[in-house]
């Protein structure tokens, strides 16, 4: 069978579609053969078969057992394999890697295979891994080396549990330890061990929460050997550097070996911070050490050359010198927060007289970041290309960390630790700079740039600058401004001016020179820097007449661009918009201005960038501003000449749109009209249903997109309530009243074929139009329309929607409780009484509705059904308290799918009131009161962490663990504004007066419903009746 299997797995790489179909179709065929994974791994072993046949039969293999080694319940049907077979695959594949072969590709592609295997079968089926993997480590060959460390790894992050790991952690580190400390080992391996090292301390990150002690004294002891070695690592020079232009082949091993390093010293530093408390000043002082001793060649292969970076090998370790630079500026970051190295600085400040701009230790720093922060041939290249790559990095939107944001965050942290006598030692160096006649503009452009990330980060947290200090850099940016042969210098000069010009009013003189570079300098980059800048100048307070003529450059700007090359230019389009939206907020009503083109402008980059998420937040943002600011007046006039300015454009994308099939653009636009109408007059302008409704009406029965059928719902929604009578007397092209549009409108929403999500608005749209039209214009169209929500009710899902169509009922009731009982009970939903179906899903989701009024409207609706007192809601059953499992297992998905949630059922009546306390609690600002407990314990149980963040700076590490399940619903519970609500009088005020007055009155026997509640129910109305 084996080579049989080889000429197929050959065939699958054939270039014909036909025999590689084939082949792909008979290798499917063969896996119910029992020989099929042996065979695999014999072709995988077999070092006469060429490398990418071995390589194809590990990967086969590595799927198939992926799927049938040990499946889950929820996996398609499995083909068994038998023990016999499962044993002699770990033989061979172990075997294989590691075997003295030195095929690193067949090598990698069996580890993997051995890891799959373990992650199912070790310890208790192969209990003969690890020590197999250890025993070759001390005296195997370098390829038998280095499999065992791959396997050592995966064993490592993958297949040792927290128990496990106590048994094998001493044998694993020591294998580690001797590997690490071997010099006559690669480079490469002696890495590897330490990053197989580096990920033990996550495993005792976890451990150490129930064996605080054991593992501190553990890893005290580990540590004792291994920081030394650290620290000489660190310590050791690279070889010399030739004249080639790029990185040495001799660094890749000692660099790689350098960055592990200093990342595991990072991992020590989060989770035993103790532990390198007391060694920190020495760290500090050799890492400070090697970046000046590679500052050199730094600036020789990314500064003069234009070196390849961000290079990794075959198993993942970065072995390029910026990679290194990186990982020593942010642990550099960490020492200098540690007590004991903050004092040592501090005294040195000290020993100056305070005075930091004459420190040497300062000065030094400076100079240090200020090299690492140039911009690299590779990044000038990239920006000369596209400028929104620059405008990314700029504004902190890229996800690229480089050595320049390091040394950004750096500076941060020591401003926030000297505030303004960081930018003091910054200028000190600074100065001579731009002073020298040997300096660089790259380093005058580095030097501008961290200045301008503390300012920035001193606006955000309202710090001020002595205006000294801000007039010294005015000089600077003066003299950057006006170098004519530096173009990246130069945009660096008006960026800075631009954040100058809201601290330091003398900086306004400059405006006039950035609207001219805006709209002439032949660099690009310098332009849109200028675009940048005068938002700055805006934000700054610029004379209101100046107004006209920052619309005009943008203008100027956007004529001169070739539009098409905007389209993927998203960066530079949010630029823009927030430059055009800072000049419209100046005085909105330029907006409307017969002359003016700001809105045209700003529709013009829209068109442009409708698909980018954040594009289309800041066209909506500012046209909401406006839209909102010209209601708050409540002058009609300036409503009216807003709808002129802008419902050409609007109705004409939708033209566009459907010709073009552009369905951002058409997203985009409902969202403008949806907006356009929420904040509309009453009435609305004359004829402005008829410019709109047929256009919407078209949207919203051929869509499907959630995205456009929300705001177009919400925009009909918007036209009733503001001016039904225009919509009522409108008439289409067949003669349907706009009445009858309306309920066709809202019978497509509530089919079946419509997404949830997507017909989340229909509801509102429903409730609106009974409530205006009402019983004598819907006729017998009534019942039928309450009879349709009710239907879609029952199979409805999304909390959305589902709030959506409640309300309709709920609105209906605060007005008519007892007809809306009435017509409930009368009607039959798929077998069951509609008043059934309507009270389940009501109360069973009330708890989760979202919004003041909507909440509001609801409570008093419940309210309402429950003082009628009605036997129908009496003897209507529905979901109660949950019924609490006491058992100790641990509930996977397919143990929750055979035990679903269960509930006790309980009368309708007894549930509202259980509804009403809980929104009594939400509206007084309680609702958090579930989560004070978690918090309270999650404090004490950092008090008593040990003395673990004892001397550190109290803040969390810089970077999120997004592989921490805490990290993680912390948050999805942001995303989801958490479970608690804001206090809310109004409500509060009515659900007081409610049950004060039902327990005085025993309104719809009350008392009897009472006795029924639960004891901390009860608990809480008689804390309400007791204030």
């Amino acid at each position: 069978m084996d080579e049989h299997l080889a000429r197929l797995l050959a065939n699958t790489q054939d270039k014909n579609e036909g025999p590689r179909k084939q082949a792909e179709l008979d290798l499917l065929h063969a896996q119910t053969n029992p020989e099929f994974p042996l065979s695999l791994a014999r072709i995988g072993s077999h070092t006469a078969a060429p490398v990418e046949i071995r390589q194809s039969a590990l990967s086969y293999l590595r799927n198939f057992i992926e799927k049938n080694w040990s499946p889950d319940g929820d996996h398609a049907p499995h083909i068994h394999i038998p023990d016999s077979t499962k044993e002699e695959l770990r033989n061979i594949i172990l075997e294989l890697v590691l075997s003295p072969e030195d095929e690193r590709k067949v090598k990698v592609a069996a580890s993997v295979v051995v890891s799959k295997i373990a992650s199912s079968d070790f310890p208790d089926q192969w209990p003969a891994l690890l020590p197999s993997v250890l025993g070759v480590m001390p005296s195997g060959a370098d390829p038998q080396l280095h499999g065992a460390l791959r396997i050592l790894q995966d064993i490592v992050e993958e297949s040792l549990t927290d128990e496990q790991f106590f048994g094998a952690a001493r044998d694993i580190i020591k294998a580690c330890y001797d590997v690490a400390l071997n010099e006559n080992r690669k480079a490469q391996h002696r890495s590897l061990a330490v990053q197989v090292f580096r990920s033990c301390f996550d495993l005792m990150d976890i451990v150490k929460d129930d064996h605080k002690k054991e593992v501190k004294a553990f890893a005290e002891q580990v540590l004792s050997g291994w920081l030394p070695f650290l620290e000489q690592v660190i310590k050791s020079p690279l070889p010399p550097l030739d004249d080639s232009g790029s990185q040495p082949q001799s660094w890749y091993g000692p660099v790689a070996l350098k960055v592990q390093v200093v990342k595991t010293l990072i991992k020590i530093r989060s989770v035993f911070k103790s532990l390198l408390l007391p060694r920190t000043p020495v760290f500090f002082t050799a890492v400070w050490e090697e970046l000046l001793r590679l500052a050199p060649a730094y600036q020789a292969l990314f500064i003069d050359s234009d070196a390849q970076s961000r290079l990794e090998d075959a198993d993942g370790l970065p072995f390029t010198l910026d990679f290194l630079v990186l990982d020593l500026l942010d642990f550099l970051n960490q020492c200098m927060r540690a007590p004991p190295v903050q004092k040592q600085l501090d005294a040195e400040i000290a020993a100056r007289g305070g005075a930091v701009h004459d420190t040497p230790w300062v000065l030094d720093l400076m100079k240090l970041l200020v090299a690492y922060s140039q911009i690299t041939q590779e990044e000038e290249g990239l920006w000369d290309i596209d400028v929104s790559l620059f405008l990314a990095e700029e504004t902190s939107v890229s996800s690229n960390y480089t050595a320049r944001t390091a040394c950004g965050d750096l500076l941060i942290k020591l401003a926030e630790w000297l505030d303004s006598r960081a930018l003091e030692g910054l200028y000190a160096y600074t100065k001579a700079l731009f002073t020298g006649q040997d300096s660089s503009w790259q380093k005058q452009e580095a030097a501008l740039y961290l200045f301008n990330v503390v300012l920035n980060d001193f606006q955000d947290t309202d710090k001020q600058v002595p205006e000294q200090l801000l007039s010294a850099y005015l000089e600077l940016v003066n003299y950057a401004i006006n170098r004519p042969k530096d173009p990246m210098l130069r945009a660096r000069g008006y960026l800075v001016a631009g954040n100058l010009s809201q601290h330091l009013k003398a900086t306004l003189p400059l405006f006039d020179g950035v609207l001219n570079a805006l709209t002439s300098d032949a660099n690009e980059l310098v332009r849109v820097s200028c675009i940048k800048a005068v938002e700055g100048f805006v934000n700054g307070g610029i004379p209101l007449e100046r107004q006209s003529a920052v619309i005009l450059a943008i203008q100027h700007f956007l004529e001169t661009k070739d539009l098409s090359d905007l389209d993927d230019a998203d960066d530079l389009l949010v630029t823009i918009l927030e430059t055009l939206r800072a000049a419209i907020n100046m005085d909105m009503t330029v907006a409307i201005q017969p002359d003016s083109k700001a809105l045209d402008l700003m529709f013009l980059v829209a068109k442009h960038g409708a698909s980018s998420f954040h594009v289309t937040l800041i066209v909506c943002e500012t046209f909401e501003d406006i839209a909102s600011t010209f209601e708050e007046r409540k002058d009609p006039a300036l409503y009216t000449a807003l709808c002129t300015k802008v419902l050409p454009s609007i109705t004409g994308t939708f033209d566009v749109a459907n010709m073009t099939q552009d369905s951002p653009l058409v997203m985009l636009a409902v969202d403008l009209l949806a907006l356009l109408v929420k904040y509309g007059t009453e009435p609305l302008p004359q004829g402005f249903v008829a410019g709109i409704l047929p256009k919407l009406n078209h949207l919203l029965m051929n869509s499907t997109e959630g995205e456009i059928l929300r705001p177009g719902a919400e925009a009909v929604k918007f036209m009733l309530m503001h001016d039904h009578q225009q919509v009522f007397s409108w008439t289409d092209e067949n003669g349907r009243s706009g009445l009858e549009v309306c309920l066709r409108i809202i019978d497509r929403l509530l089919t079946q074929g419509i997404e949830d999500n997507a017909a989340s608005e229909v509801g509102g749209v429903a409730a609106e139009l009974v409530e205006k039209a009402g019983h004598e214009r819907l006729g017998p169209f009534l019942p039928q329309l309450l009879q349709a929500v009710a239907t879609r009710l029952d199979s409805a899902q999304a909390a959305p929607f589902i709030q959506s169509l409640i309300l309709v009922f709920a609105r209906l009731s605060l007005v008519g409780a007892q007809d809306v009982i009435n017509f409930l009970s009368d009607i039959q939903i798929n077998g069951q009484v509609g008043l059934q179906v309507v009270l389940a899903k009501w109360l069973e989701n009330s708890v989760n509705f979202a919004g003041y009024d909507e909440i509001r409207q609801n409570v008093i609706a419940l309210s309402k059904i429950y003082s009628l007192n009605d036997n129908r809601v009496a003897q209507t059953m529905v979901k109660g308290d949950l019924i609490v499992n006491n058992s100790d297992r641990i509930m996977t998905r397919s143990r929750a799918k055979l035990n679903p949630d269960q509930y006790t059922i309980i009368p309708a009546p007894l549930k509202i009131l259980k509804v009403l306390i809980e929104e009594l609690l939400s509206a007084s600002g309680a609702g958090a009161a579930p989560n004070m407990p978690a918090a309270a314990t999650s404090n004490l149980a950092d008090d008593d962490e040990d003395e673990d963040d004892e001397g550190w700076e109290d803040e969390p590490d810089d970077t999120l663990d997004l592989a921490l399940g805490g990290t993680k619903q912390e948050l999805m519970n942001w995303a989801e504004g958490g479970s608690s609500r804001q206090r809310d009088d109004e409500t509060q005020a009515y659900l007081s007066d409610f049950f004060i007055r039902a327990a005085r009155e025993n309104v719809a026997g009350f008392q009897h419903w009472f006795n029924m509640l639960t004891p901390d129910e009860q608990n809480k109305l008689h804390q309400l009746a007791a204030q």
